[in-house]
């Protein structure tokens, strides 16, 4: 199933656009750290959890993936300016065999930052504001 969802999610021709825009990590001088990662499932895991609205540590293990560093890779592509690049990548519209073309909003997804709403921000509501 990881795999199937991982082609779905993360199609080849999506891949190929993102791969070579993808910046590279380079292992730690003092040695040690982990094992080099399957960039496409990390990219992979992050467009599930920016599609579905999952929390990070929700994230199902059947993408080979740690809700930690998934989100670690997320935070550095972000800082690196992937989803801007990738933005201008990307083309919109249709596919070719004519379904709605997804990665627009994965990349949207990834870019609009969410502001949450608080309920205890004096505003216009009932017994508050004007009459």
């Amino acid at each position: 199933m990881g795999a199937d969802l991982s082609q779905r999610l993360v199609p080849d021709g999506l891949w190929n656009q993102v791969a070579p825009l993808l910046p590279s990590f380079a292992t730690r001088r003092q040695g040690g750290g982990t094992a080099p990662l399957d960039e496409r499932a990390v990219f992979a895991a992050v467009v599930y959890v920016l599609t579905s609205g999952c929390p990070w540590r929700h994230l199902p293990p059947t993408f080979g993936v740690s809700p930690a560093t998934a989100h670690r890779r997320f935070s550095a592509w972000t800082r690196a300016g992937l989803w801007c690049r990738l933005h201008g990548a990307v083309p919109t519209g249709r596919s070719a065999c004519g379904e709605p073309d997804w990665t627009s909003a994965i990349v949207d997804a990834a870019s609009v930052r969410v502001r949450r709403a608080s309920t205890d921000r004096p505003g216009p509501g009932p017994g508050r504001g004007r009459p």
